[in-house]
């Protein structure tokens, strides 16, 4: 959703602007066009490889790049470091890049036969494969009923148990393959692979990306200038309740449309909803990239 993204982070010529999710580099290119001339980026990603790669697409930039191999919530820290009291617009895109998906080498693909990685941050102690190997069969359906919402949980946990009795789960090939013959027939002809909500749930797990955002909402208009925006994408519902709550929370109780550039009401919410309801990838767009079908935007601006 790059356009979308685009109109609701208004980034402008001199802005100090946040992408918290480098990835493949697509959106930080993007917002570096439009901070220069004069503007100062600061990028993050947890994946070493992903601030490498930042480093080369964004050289030579109008503008003053900053990357940091470093989690976005500790953003108020690198502020600190770089001297600055606030931003004037953040970006978190909390879905897997291509390169994490495509070019890694960890295993986030149900697809490939890769070794059952899937940390973003190399540096983490703990796999999937860890997690798969020595979880007992009610913490792992719990994990896949919790981050993955899968109605299969306690077949497919049953499964993984059964199968490491014999011998461990190393690779991504082999745990897709288990998790599909646990599936009902009737599930494998979905419009999605049986596996997927099982790796999103280990996914989501090994890299406490839910236990994130949460903290990160906690701090995020203490980051913003006043008039700065935050806009987040989001790819699972979890996620996206999370950010839709605080949001709602922060706007809570200013009762003036959304035309209005201040709060008339009597009462002084902290921010404005600029996403009452949650933008969502056109049709179009689907079409030329299905990975963005289960794409949900908010955004919100500071007052």
């Amino acid at each position: 959703m790059p356009l979308e993204v685009a109109r609701h982070l208004d980034c402008r010529p001199g802005d100090i602007c946040v992408d918290g999710t480098l990835g493949g580099s697509g959106h930080a290119s993007n917002i570096c066009d439009q901070l220069a001339p004069g503007g100062v980026f600061i990028g993050i990603d947890q994946d070493r490889a992903a601030v490498d790669h930042a480093r080369r697409v964004l050289a030579c930039r109008d503008v003053e790049v900053h990357l940091f191999h470093d989690n976005f919530t500790h953003l108020p820290d690198i502020l600190s470091h770089l001297g600055l009291e606030g931003v004037d617009g953040i970006l978190l895109d909390l879905g897997l890049s291509l390169y994490q998906l495509e070019g890694s080498g960890r295993g986030f693909s149900f697809q490939r036969e890769e070794p059952l990685d899937m940390r973003m941050d190399t540096d983490r102690p703990r796999t999937a494969a860890d997690m798969v190997n020595s979880l007992a069969e009610g913490e792992l359906k719990r994990l896949l009923q919790t981050y993955g919402e899968e109605r299969w949980a306690g077949r497919i946990a049953r499964r993984i148990v059964d199968h490491r009795k014999t011998a461990p789960i190393r690779t991504s090939a082999a745990l897709a393959d288990i998790v599909t013959r646990a599936v009902p027939g009737k599930g494998a002809g979905k419009r999605i692979h049986p596996a997927t909500r099982t790796f999103m749930a280990l996914r989501i797990a090994v890299n406490g990306e839910l236990d994130r955002i949460d903290e990160f909402m906690d701090r995020a208009t203490d980051c913003l200038n006043t008039g700065g925006r935050l806009v987040v994408l989001s790819f699972h519902s979890l996620e996206d309740r999370i950010v839709k709550q605080r949001i709602r929370a922060l706007a809570k109780g200013c009762a003036c449309p959304p035309k209005f550039p201040i709060c008339v009401c009597g009462k002084v919410p902290v921010v404005r909803n600029l996403t009452p309801k949650a933008a969502r990838p056109t049709e179009e767009e689907i079409m030329a990239n299905p990975m963005a079908r289960s794409t949900r935007l908010r955004a919100m601006i500071k007052l």
